[in-house]
């Protein structure tokens, strides 16, 4: 098995987060600052875990304002 980058454990982090209802639909992520602190890795990294999950249409972007869980119930 390759090694994995650490944005991607993050990112299946978050997403197993979220689907333990940690994040609910609609709920807002924390910021880059505070994702920062908790996994100890630089904002380029968190910013590539967010485009993975945001790829994956498990969250939604909103310029300004924050990353936020995508209803499911939505669609892509």
């Amino acid at each position: 098995m390759p090694p994995r980058y650490r944005y991607e454990e993050i990112a299946d982090d978050l997403q197993k987060r979220i689907e333990a209802g940690e994040f609910p639909p609609g709920a807002r992520l924390p910021s880059r600052r505070e994702l920062t602190a908790h996994y100890e890795v630089t904002a380029p990294v968190i910013d590539r875990a967010m485009q993975i999950l945001r790829v994956k249409g498990i969250t939604e972007t909103l310029a300004g304002v924050g990353v936020y869980v995508r209803d499911a119930s939505e669609g892509s």
